[in-house]
C-alpha cells in the first residue's frame, strides 16, 4: 500500500488562506465595511465580491503528500506545459528533465517543495514581465531560484517565474535550510509558472497538458 504524509500540519481552520493574503484580504473587508456604514450599497457589494475574490485567490488547502519512494510532487498547481530533457540550464550542471508547470490566476498558487533535500543556494533575478506560458519567460522573467541537494548527492532546482500578471514572488526559505518533501515553501501573486530541473535519468511520469496539483501529482521518480 502506498504511503502518505502530513508533510505541513494541517490547518485548524475551516477555509485556510496563505498568511500573504491577509492583508490584502482585511483591507479589502475595512473598506467594505466603510462604504456598508456610508449607505453606499453598490459600491459595497462591489467590495465585498472583491474581498471574497481574493480570500479565494490566496486559498492554501492541506495537501497530502505521496512517500513513494524516489517520487518528486508537482510545486505548483496548474498545467505541464514543458517535459523534456535539456543539454544545460543556468542553475544544476549539465543536461537535465525540465519540467514547466503553468498557474492561470484560477489556480492555488501556494508553491510546495518537490522532493526532500538541503537548500544549497538561492538565486533571485530581475526580469520581465512577459506571459509566463511563453518559452522565453524561463529566461527574460523576474524569477527566484531554488538549488536542492538530495540525499543521493544530486541537485534539483525549483524556479518560481513572475507571469504577465505577477508582481511579487515570496519565498520563505534560507540556504543551508533541510526541505521535506511537499513542504509550502512560498507563492507567486497573479498567474505564473514554475520550473523544475531534475536529473537527466529521472523517470518522468506526467505529459504535456496535464493538470497538476501541488504536492500530490507525482511528476517522476530518481533513480
Amino acid at each position: 500500500m502506498e504511503k502518505f504524509s502530513w508533510t505541513d500540519p494541517p490547518n485548524q481552520t475551516a477555509v485556510p488562506i496563505a498568511r500573504p493574503g491577509y492583508p490584502l484580504i482585511f483591507a479589502g473587508a475595512f473598506i467594505t465595511a466603510i462604504l456598508a456604514l456610508l449607505g453606499m450599497a453598490i459600491a459595497a457589494l462591489i467590495g465585498l465580491v472583491a474581498t471574497m475574490s481574493i480570500c479565494w485567490f490566496f486559498r492554501d488547502p492541506d495537501r497530502v503528500i505521496p512517500m513513494a519512494s524516489g517520487a518528486v510532487v508537482s510545486p505548483a498547481d496548474g498545467k505541464v506545459i514543458v517535459a523534456r530533457v535539456e543539454e544545460q540550464n543556468p542553475y544544476i550542471p549539465g543536461p537535465c528533465l525540465k519540467i514547466s508547470v503553468f498557474m492561470t490566476v484560477f489556480n492555488v498558487h501556494v508553491n510546495r517543495i518537490p522532493h526532500e533535500g538541503e537548500v544549497t543556494g538561492i538565486e533571485y533575478h530581475p526580469g520581465k514581465f512577459l506571459a509566463a506560458n511563453k518559452d522565453e519567460a524561463t529566461e527574460a522573467n523576474e524569477r527566484n531560484a531554488v538549488v536542492i541537494q538530495m540525499e543521493t548527492g544530486k541537485l534539483m532546482a525549483v524556479v518560481q517565474v513572475a507571469g504577465l500578471v505577477a508582481r511579487r514572488i515570496i519565498c520563505g526559505l534560507q540556504s543551508e535550510q533541510t526541505v521535506s518533501r511537499g513542504q509550502r515553501f512560498g507563492m507567486i501573486c497573479f498567474g505564473s509558472r514554475l520550473d523544475l530541473y531534475l536529473p537527466p535519468d529521472t523517470e518522468l511520469n506526467v505529459s504535456r497538458g496535464q493538470k497538476t496539483q501541488a504536492g500530490t501529482t507525482i511528476l517522476g521518480y530518481l533513480k
